[in-house]
């Protein structure tokens, strides 16, 4: 009879483990249920995401391929001895940036775009570094030959490559510079003809390049430091460049071409192209620190000499310019780099999320094991053991 008794009492206490095991159980199948529904609908909506941005890179690069080519044919009517010949590139670009300020300036008062705080010694090292690119650029153009000065230009994609690995620890596989190899031939082969260089050219076009790459990098990297939009950061830098350029562009310009812009006479024709100019410089200023911070300034200029492409291609049909056979070749090795920049780095991207992805589920996974042998352990103990009508007298019973 005691024996009976310890029997029923721990056939009860048995009853009730099984009972709490099975609850248990239950509520970690509908939580892992719960978590599949969670995953699955952040999985939807990453990929509307990637399809919107998709859709937005393809905006930014055009934006920036259709105002560059657009400022360079207004420019090439506005400054050639063919057109109106205003001779004042830096002065010009001075211009630009203030039509842009007072456009970021409209923009905050109306509040379409927040401002955010960015130190004011980060603003003026960029405008520096800004302004003596354009400096160098101009300097180098009067100096070198214009075969020299496109190598120059060209040289930017490894040297814009070197500084990122320096300053950022950032590495490129192997397809992706093999395509910016392709790339830089192909450019070179279009548009590098006569080559004359000179010590003063020289030391002006590494300042040009080194100056150049360096502002490229820091519009990205500032973007990210700071949490900024492409507009707020171009709202925030161009009033700074367009003073300065204002002040000292007329001294840069009359060293350059020996001529003073208060001599110049000015036509409605000018005034037409000095404001279109202007205008499509606003969309190009906006849309290359839009692709920068997006990309990266390797990307940009990689797939930015898709402007030289069009520019040659323009200036065939509109300006009559010769286009010779090793121009098309040259075009077509370029363009076939781009594509193979833009798949390596579709290849590189992919290849480490990926990783990641791999790396999450190895995680995941341990977890999980982890929690089945919790779960074999408790249904070994009660559920197993007993049968489901058992836990139903278990609860009678209590």
């Amino acid at each position: 009879m005691h024996c009976r008794k310890r029997e029923e009492k721990h056939k009860s206490q048995s009853h009730s483990l099984s009972f709490s095991d099975l609850c248990f159980y239950n509520g970690y199948i509908n939580n892992n249920n719960n978590n599949k529904h969670k995953l699955y609908c952040d999985f939807l909506e990453m990929e509307n995401q990637k399809k919107v941005s998709a859709i937005s890179d393809v905006g930014a690069w055009g934006m920036n391929i259709v105002s560059s080519v657009g400022i360079i044919m207004a420019n090439k009517q506005l400054m050639s001895n063919g057109g109106y010949g205003f001779s004042f590139a830096t002065t010009l670009t001075g211009f630009h940036f203030a039509v842009t300020a007072l456009v970021g300036l409209v923009s905050n008062a109306t509040g379409y775009s927040a401002s955010k705080h960015v130190p004011i010694w980060e603003l003026l090292w960029f405008s520096l570094v800004a302004n003596t690119s354009i400096t160098a650029m101009n300097l180098s153009l009067m100096l070198n030959s214009v075969g020299f000065y496109q190598i120059s230009k060209l040289s930017m994609i490894p040297v814009v490559c070197v500084m990122e690995w320096i300053l950022h620890s950032k590495h490129y596989s192997r397809e992706v510079k093999m395509s910016v190899m392709v790339v830089v031939v192909g450019v070179g082969v279009c548009t590098v003809t006569d080559v004359k260089v000179n010590l003063k050219g020289f030391v002006c076009a590494c300042i040009a390049v080194i100056s150049t790459s360096l502002q490229q990098i820091s519009i990205g990297s500032l973007q990210k430091k700071y949490s900024i939009g492409s507009f707020e950061l171009l709202s925030k830098t161009a009033p700074i460049q367009a003073v300065s350029l204002l002040v000292f562009g007329p001294f840069v310009d009359y060293y350059l071409s020996g001529k003073l812009i208060t001599n110049y006479k000015v036509s409605s024709g000018v005034i037409f192209f000095i404001l279109l100019s202007c205008s499509l410089a606003v969309f190009c200023n906006v849309s290359q620190y839009l692709c920068i911070g997006r990309f990266s300034a390797v990307s940009f200029q990689v797939l930015g000499h898709m402007k030289t492409v069009c520019v040659l291609t323009l200036g065939w049909l509109l300006f009559d310019s010769e286009l010779t056979v090793k121009n098309i070749m040259g075009m077509v090795i370029a363009v076939a780099g781009m594509v193979i920049y833009s798949w390596a780095v579709e290849r590189e991207k992919h290849a480490n999320v990926k990783t990641h992805s791999h790396a999450n589920v190895k995680t995941h996974s341990h977890a999980k094991h982890s929690l089945t042998e919790e779960e074999i352990r408790l249904l070994q103990e009660g559920i197993e053991k007993n049968p489901l009508e058992d836990v139903e007298l278990a609860e009678a019973k209590s």
